[in-house]
């Protein structure tokens, strides 16, 4: 909380600066009028296709709900034609975002202080803030090049055991991580769905990013490749609906024992936590999704193609200003280089010095361009990625990025050059 603060002050204080920091969809995709349109095409479906009659709308739109979601058997229908993925209705728990999805998965499987929670890393500050707030121990996995290291996983785990403790499941973005972009190779995917089975542990994948290719298409997810039932899949409706709806979802169809010897479905025992918590997720907002949903016939991938276009487009942009203005035989020299992913809204810049919060307060300052020390990403800040600085290009027009690539090599003029 206080690094991302910090973050969070800089940009107050220069408002006027180019912020590569913040990893949230551009706005100008956004369609305020459509929101009615949606919320109509829902109340229709309710009432023309299930037969719900107007009293009975009513309640379903304005009063509490059905605690694991009123658009589930919706979910499942978009998850078939965007994912292959073969979900039972009654195995998904529509949730308050994704974050409360992390939040009660981590609370149903993590039941005494022998279990741990591997992660990569560096990672999304979401899952081990959870993690700690739920007393739960965290164990990082360093990445590669190309996300999940999968024999250092496997070693990890050896000595977790070997130590007393229990590794209990592993959370990973595989299709261009936040914060580095890495997107985990296929063979890989299949490699750790083994390894998973092999280690008896549990896959917490994570997909906000899936569909925002360069090539336009992606990688099958681990879930739509498990036949094992060894993959959680947490997904949202913030990248590719909105983010204000705050509407996610989990699916867990894993078979578990209830605390009174029964046997169901996880999803269950996710339910009874959620109860807890959120109660349900809101009607209104789950209204608005499904009635994208069935607008779009339960195909969002080709309902993003604008925005996929427009991301692909931004990290094209910003590809080619960095290559154009620092070329590699400079690059090289200085101890400069950054991946190029194939999707996404992030990239990694590695530099020869410190990217900490003093070059940030400098790049901000004297240069109007921010952007988020990868520091801030690594469980526990052990030090890794002090070198390094993640670029989101999400949230900003090609010229702004342009603008923020010749802004950000002057800064790398005078601090490494």
């Amino acid at each position: 909380m206080e690094v991302m603060n910090f973050l969070n002050e800089v940009t107050s204080r220069y408002p006027e600066a180019i912020s590569f920091g913040p990893g949230r969809p551009y706005e100008g995709l956004f369609e305020v009028e459509r929101i009615g349109d949606y919320l109509d095409a829902y109340t229709r479906h309710l009432s023309e296709e299930l037969g719900r009659t107007p009293d009975e709308i009513r309640t379903m739109l304005f009063q509490y709900g059905r605690t694991n979601g009123q658009i589930h058997d919706l979910v499942a229908r978009v998850l078939r034609n965007d994912e292959g993925i073969e979900a039972n209705p009654d195995a998904l728990v529509v949730t308050v975002g994704c974050q409360e999805g992390m939040f009660i998965t981590l609370r149903a499987l993590f039941t005494g202080p022998s279990d741990v929670l591997l992660v990569s890393s560096p990672c999304y500050v979401g899952v081990t803030g959870a993690a700690r707030l739920l007393d739960v121990e965290t164990v990082h996995v360093p990445e590669g090049e190309d996300g999940a290291d999968l024999e250092l996983l496997r070693r990890t785990v050896a000595e977790l055991r070997a130590a007393g403790k229990r590794p209990r499941a592993f959370y990973l973005v595989p299709d261009f991580s936040n914060p580095t972009g890495a997107c985990l190779p296929l063979p890989a995917r299949r490699r750790l769905l083994d390894l998973a089975e092999e280690e008896d542990l549990l896959l917490l994948e994570d997909n906000p990013y899936g569909f925002f290719t360069r090539t336009g298409t992606g990688l099958p997810t681990l879930k739509a490749l498990d036949s094992r039932r060894r993959v959680i899949y947490l997904g949202s409706f913030a990248k590719t609906c909105f983010p204000g709806a705050r509407v996610g979802y989990v699916v867990a169809d894993q078979r578990v024992r209830a605390a009174d010897g029964s046997h169901g479905l996880l999803a269950d025992e996710l339910s009874k936590i959620k109860g807890m918590v959120t109660v349900n997720t809101p009607a209104i907002s789950q209204a608005v999704i499904g009635g994208m949903l069935l607008s779009h016939d339960f195909r969002l991938r080709e309902a993003n193609k604008p925005a996929a276009d427009f991301y692909r487009n931004n990290l094209t942009v910003l590809l080619d200003c960095l290559d154009r203005l620092l070329p590699p035989e400079r690059r090289e020299a200085a101890g400069i280089h950054w991946n190029s992913p194939e999707g996404g809204f992030f990239l990694t810049l590695t530099l020869p010095v410190p990217a900490d919060n003093a070059l940030l307060e400098e790049s901000a300052s004297e240069h109007g361009v921010i952007w988020t020390p990868m520091s801030y990403f690594h469980p526990d800040r052990d030090g890794g990625g002090r070198h390094q600085m993640r670029l989101s290009l999400s949230c900003l027009t090609p010229e702004q990025v342009a603008e923020g690539a010749r802004r950000l090599v002057d800064l790398l003029e005078r601090s490494c050059l």
